[in-house]
């Protein structure tokens, strides 16, 4: 009886596969554009070199200081200034070649240093790029306030280094610049040398092979839209309930046989295969496009089962609680969204409210199921997963349980939606 029910529930989706195809293509879709505006597939984690011009139209010792300290190991990890006129530039950053274009406009230094004039740096960010030019311009923030500061308390020296610069002074004056320098220094020696503050990241475990590769953006978004989504597929799913029940099918079926189960079983049934099919699809074919190494498959298809079975009866007993199809379905969406939402699924969990994230969050189905996930892949091997599958079967067997009772007390008292 299962068999006859499960294959002409799978012939029905075949014939209308539209609204499958729908949640099966956004969550890729969204993860690969959120994946590439926060900086691609960058397995490490890192923000990458940012590559930008500088248009030095001072030329003066500070293009020297400039290129020497471009030249540094330190600054090379992070930043890739190239030096270049400002035609090059601009053509550089129409091809989409470069994060942002540092502009130092001519009589920089010499302004600068006689305060004969107000000086400024222009930066021209590239609009197809949102984080490296942002980066640079936090950066260069940063140096316009310290040269500001500086101005401010050694401009009584700016003038006699000036002359340095110029050439118009000898090593008696220069080291003179220098004790003076060295006295105010000393002064507030306590304020602008504090303690160095340092953070170490841990090494993670090498017994597992995978151990040293942090979390794939990719696969962060892909795991939790995944999550999101197998709710909203859950419920195209069960759709196939509210007709029955529409139709009045229930009724016919109880004339025939006394228990109800078998028939609420049989859809719980192909909504489980419909699920770990579009699971396969959205994480082992997102996993293809965004070349993603799903390093623990057995635990990562034990999961995606228990956590089918758990949606699965989730959207029954909420058929069986709202059997009128145009009212359950604002129901079902909103209880979707809020699965995914409070659940991390759609973002870090980190970022919810305190209270959200400590109190609600971590116990609902959809985090257990994310987070689980999350830790596999990124090598994790303390993730409780055969718990969490547990949990979530367990929990599948009481909501599929509630539905089946109501269902059938509603047939028993002939209750209309």
């Amino acid at each position: 009886m299962l068999r006859i029910l499960l294959a002409k529930d799978l012939r029905r989706a075949r014939r209308n596969p539209l609204p499958w195809l729908i949640n099966l293509i956004v969550p890729l879709v969204m993860t690969a554009l959120i994946g590439l505006v926060f900086g691609g597939g960058d397995k490490s984690g890192a923000l990458g070199r940012i590559r930008f011009a500088v248009v030095d139209e001072d030329r003066s010792v500070l293009s020297d200081m400039l290129e020497g300290a471009a030249g540094q190991r330190e600054s090379n990890q992070y930043l890739e200034p190239v030096f270049m006129d400002r035609a090059a530039a601009l053509r550089e950053i129409n091809a989409n070649k470069i994060s942002a274009v540092l502009i130092i406009r001519t009589n920089f230094l010499h302004d600068y240093l006689t305060a004969s004039a107000p000086v400024s740096m222009q930066l021209i960010k590239n609009p197809a790029e949102s984080i490296h030019p942002a980066v640079l311009e936090e950066l260069l923030g940063a140096l316009t306030t310290g040269l500001s500061e500086l101005s401010r308390n050694f401009n009584s020296a700016f003038p006699g280094w000036q002359s340095v610069i110029a050439g118009k002074s000898d090593y008696h004056q220069v080291a003179a610049l220098i004790e003076s320098a060295g006295d105010k220094l000393q002064s507030v020696k306590n304020f602008i040398n504090p303690p160095l503050v340092g953070y170490e990241k841990p090494e993670p475990e090498a017994s597992h092979p995978k151990a040293a590769t942090s979390t794939n953006i990719f696969a962060y978004l892909l795991i939790g839209l995944a999550a999101m989504f197998l709710l909203f597929l859950a419920n195209n799913a069960m759709t196939d309930l509210h007709r029955e029940i529409r139709l009045r099918t229930f009724e016919r079926y109880q004339t025939m046989r006394q228990t109800l189960w078998p028939f609420i079983f049989g859809k719980f049934i192909f909504t489980v295969v419909i699920l770990l099919i579009c699971s396969a699809i959205m994480l082992g074919g997102g996993g293809l496009i965004f070349r993603i190494q799903w390093p623990r498959l057995p635990e990562m298809l034990a999961l995606c089962f228990g956590y089918a079975c758990f949606v699965a009866a989730l959207f029954a007993s909420l058929v069986a609680v709202v059997p009128d199809e145009r009212r359950a379905g604002v129901l079902n969406t909103i209880v979707g969204m809020a699965f995914g939402l409070a659940g991390g699924c759609a973002f870090p969990p980190q970022q919810l409210p305190a209270f959200l994230r400590e109190h609600i969050s971590t116990q609902l189905p959809s985090y257990w199921f994310a987070e689980t996930l999350r830790n596999l892949e990124c090598g994790s091997g303390d993730a409780p997963w055969i718990f969490i599958t547990i949990k979530l079967v367990g929990a599948s067997l009481l909501f599929i349980g509630l539905a089946t009772v109501l269902l059938h007390r509603r047939l028993q008292t002939g209750t209309k939606a």
